[in-house]
């Protein structure tokens, strides 16, 4: 079990996926994850992304402490039913469950209104490449806001991650094996598009 940390269902217990398949972001690193959203962007009125969701928490933490919508995408059939269960027991508005993969999902057209908070959190066998493709469809889908904050996490043995074009590198911080990066979407006249 995991907990939603602050926000309006803090302390709210979460369930997380059954089976080796999914990778729970430990609350500790969740807790610095949220304090750097709201240093350089703010979490409140945010639209966040999670495209990875497992539990969800990263997503219905978000909702927890403002955020007008959280869109949570998973494939994991047993990972799906969590999150739902999970939606279904904190009762946040705002939450919308995707089933299929990322990639599929982006693909598709665009949402109404892009995202300003993205969550990457992969299996670690998705590469660099394929994440700077999901990434770069997305920025220019209309899926990322232009100045908004993307996250993704990645092992910290694989080294640097390098953000596509389009985007620029903020900060990282390591959480024991896993390592966040962050990067900002750069505004089309800033990216040159």
């Amino acid at each position: 079990m995991t907990r939603v940390i602050a926000g309006t269902a803090g302390g709210r217990r979460l369930a997380v996926p059954p089976g080796t398949g999914t990778r729970p972001t430990s609350d500790r690193a969740r807790e610095g994850l949220f304090s750097t959203w709201e240093s350089f962007h703010g979490v409140d009125g945010a639209r966040v992304a999670d495209l990875y969701a497992g539990s969800g928490a990263v997503g219905l933490e978000a909702l927890s402490r403002g955020a007008s919508h959280a869109l949570l995408v998973e494939a994991d059939p047993r990972a799906v039913r969590t999150v739902r269960d999970n939606i279904r027991s904190l009762g946040l508005p705002g939450a919308e469950l995707r089933t299929g993969k990322a990639e599929q999902i982006v693909a598709g057209p665009a949402p109404a209104e892009p995202y300003d908070l993205v969550f990457l959190d992969p299996p670690y066998a998705v590469t660099d490449d394929a994440l700077r493709e999901l990434l770069t469809v997305m920025r220019v889908g209309g899926w990322i806001a232009g100045n908004a904050f993307v996250t993704v996490e990645r092992a910290t043995r694989g080294g640097t991650f390098v953000w596509p074009a389009g985007f620029e590198p903020v900060r990282d911080r390591r959480y024991g094996e896993g390592t966040f990066w962050y990067g900002r979407a750069l505004e089309e006249k800033e990216a040159g598009a």
